[in-house]
């Protein structure tokens, strides 16, 4: 049989029985990433021999792959966080990927040089690979919608959308360490530009994009009643303009888009004012697209809405593009035995000590806390990180150590976070549940 034709039956396969299993796969202690893996093992050289991707042969291919999820995956983030930006909500997902991300890479720095023998400047680099929370395969703990208040998803969602960019300025400062990047006199160079620039330029870039693309859509259809019907091109061409431009100004992409995403979904927020979440919500229902597209009540609830549904669907397809990619590479890794130690260290220790450390003096409840300390989900965007590296001079001796760790960190993590999380994500939204009535007035 033709290996186009196995491979028809093969992704086929897949995708309707995903679509048929999808509530049933909801309600057990599994994710859709786990099949994805799965499946990309079987159709790769250990199976079916369908799909043969190379780490070093097609880093290139594979970085491009991985950028575009993770961009199209923070823009879609960015969307469902409502909050105005000054709202004391905020503080957590700021405290996680400041704060939080400073200490777990220097924990994992100092497991790398001590425990790994590595040098310090692979040491950091494997921290900043290792240190952010991925977007792509955390959505079944991020916020479920904007409309969605709860404290722990809001926190996660924005920690994954912010550190995905900061851990940027960690990748170049353990380039720089070995010879791969100029970090300037005593630093100076890495830590105004590098640090200080780019992490303020991303932001102000994709926010400054977001608003004026998302008032001059208003505009347009309000007064004009032109613009329309075109959703799907202004999302996907607005995280390619503002990671562009950010690109263009030597800042981060990764935090534009993420912002662009956030301001996007502040004209909408905005625009509603005082208006209870729920109404609208349900105004964007109400009516066909080109009515609800033009009238002034419910334009911007409709065009950030359009927007997530167009990126989240894109995210999907990209998910599970890049999971069957990584599970193929699975037969090709060969993992070293620091991965028996490493692996539980950083679940069970590092990612905990350092999300404890960043909400250190805040409101959150212990159970809060904890969850949030494991649901430190390693995935797409540490893969990106380690091929940037490996794209950008990354010594093969060194690549051998950091890759393959990292691979088996990204495979434990979608198997031990894919099976906990219907679990105790039920089990803490039932404790919500109770707690709401217990205080409701009988």
């Amino acid at each position: 049989m033709p290996d186009a034709t196995l491979w028809f039956l093969a992704a086929g396969g897949l995708l309707v029985a995903m679509a048929l299993a999808r509530t049933l796969v909801e309600r057990l202690p599994l994710s859709a990433a786990m099949f994805y893996l799965a499946f990309g093992f079987g159709v790769g050289p250990a199976g079916l021999g369908l799909l043969t991707a190379d780490l070093v042969r097609d880093a290139a291919v594979l970085e491009r792959l991985a950028e575009v999820t993770v961009l199209v995956s923070l823009f879609a983030a960015g969307l469902k966080l409502r909050a105005p930006w000054t709202h004391r909500r905020w503080l957590l997902p700021v405290r996680l990927a400041g704060l939080s991300m400073l200490v777990t890479v220097g924990l994992v720095t100092l497991v790398g040089v001590y425990g790994l023998g590595l040098p310090p400047g692979a040491a950091i680099l494997l921290g900043a690979a290792l240190a952010p929370t991925d977007p792509v395969l955390a959505a079944d703990v991020q916020l479920t919608d904007p409309w969605d208040r709860d404290r722990l998803r809001f926190a996660l969602t924005g920690e994954a959308g912010l550190n995905d960019g900061t851990a940027f300025t960690f990748v170049m400062l353990g380039l720089g360490l070995l010879g791969l990047h100029d970090l300037g006199g005593y630093g100076l160079r890495w830590v105004v530009v590098d640090l200080v620039w780019a992490v303020a330029g991303g932001l102000a870039v994709g926010a400054g994009l977001g608003f004026l693309v998302g008032e001059l859509v208003v505009y347009l259809r309000w007064h004009h009643r032109e613009a329309i019907g075109t959703d799907d091109f202004l999302a996907l061409g607005l995280i390619a303009a503002a990671y562009g431009a950010a690109l263009l100004v030597h800042a981060y992409g990764f935090l534009a888009v993420f912002a662009a995403g956030a301001a996007l979904r502040r004209v909408e927020a905005r625009a509603s004012g005082d208006r209870p979440a729920e109404e609208v919500r349900d105004l964007t229902g109400q009516g066909k697209p080109s009515e609800l597209a033009a009238d002034p009540d419910k334009a911007p609830a409709f065009l950030a809405e359009e927007a997530l549904r167009v990126v989240s669907q894109v995210e999907r397809i990209l998910e599970v593009l890049v999971v069957v990619v990584l599970g193929s590479l699975l037969t090709r890794a060969d993992f070293p035995p620091e991965v028996l130690w490493f692996v539980p260290l950083l679940f069970l220790v590092l990612r905990p000590v350092s999300a404890f450390a960043g909400l250190l003096g805040t409101s959150t409840s212990g159970v809060q806390r904890g969850l949030i300390g494991w649901f430190g989900v390693r995935g797409v965007g540490s893969v990106y990180y380690v091929l940037y590296a490996l794209n950008h001079g990354l010594p093969p001796a060194l690549a051998d150590r950091i890759v393959p760790l990292t691979m088996g960190v990204v495979v434990a993590s979608v198997v031990v976070h894919g099976v906990s999380v219907t679990p105790l994500m039920t089990a803490y939204t039932n404790l919500l549940r109770r707690r709401s009535a217990s205080q409701t007035p009988g």
